[in-house]
């Protein structure tokens, strides 16, 4: 056990995670003292049920992976994910939105989330750096800000057409958002202990990873 554990939110996306592997996801995640797991909402009344007693959150995403479906349907989402007992909530931003310069739009995406969140669950703004300039993921960084978010975090980790998650990125959002109080959850590509730390070093309070075990373990 390393003091890393308490960093990450371990991590499972896949299309055809089934119960099983929820369960397992999550007796891992007690077994190593991770922060968090991390489900599609489909998954978090499993995990709910499967950590009940432990001090381990539960995290789901929505909007995931593109972002890019209607503010009422993340929030529909977001609802039933709070419902069936999620703490904290990762959000994907309408990217194409904030490469069109549609900020209003973007800004209120993540208001609207954090509203139906507020004093109910950590929200956690997915910007997807890999698809974005410096200059915009300022912008994004400084919108999430503005909507009241808890976190900005890197990437989804899932988009082929993205890239993963850098310590540069990391730093430029940390840099833009420490002041106001909100932290960076870096996600991506994170699959040893060297990249985690050095995430962790340029800004990252929280690791978005599959590989969460291999990294505690490793020497």
């Amino acid at each position: 056990m390393t003091a890393i554990a308490k960093y990450i939110d371990h991590t499972l996306l896949s299309s055809g995670a089934t119960a099983q592997d929820v369960n397992k996801l999550c007796e891992e995640a007690v077994k190593y003292g991770f922060y968090a797991v991390c489900v599609q909402p489909i998954q978090v009344k499993t995990a709910v049920e499967s950590l009940n007693g432990s001090q381990v959150k539960v995290a789901a995403v929505t909007g995931f992976p593109h972002g890019a479906t209607y503010t009422e349907i993340k929030v529909a989402e977001t609802k039933k994910c709070l419902a069936d007992g999620a703490n904290e909530i990762d959000m994907v931003i309408n990217v194409g939105a904030l490469k069109e310069g549609n900020l209003a739009l973007v800004k209120d995406d993540i208001s609207q989330i954090v509203n139906v969140c507020k004093g109910k669950a950590t929200v956690k703004v997915i910007i997807e750096t890999g698809l974005l300039t410096d200059e915009q993921k300022i912008t994004a960084c400084k919108l999430a800000v503005e909507a009241g978010a808890d976190f900005v975090k890197t990437s989804t980790g899932v988009l082929k057409e993205s890239k993963s998650a850098t310590t540069e990125d990391v730093r430029l959002m940390h840099e833009t958002v420490k002041s106001f109080g909100l932290l960076v959850k870096a996600s991506g590509g994170i699959g040893d202990l060297s990249t985690a730390q050095a995430m962790i070093e340029a800004g990252a309070s929280r690791i978005g990873t599959s590989s969460g075990i291999k990294i505690v373990t490793e020497k």
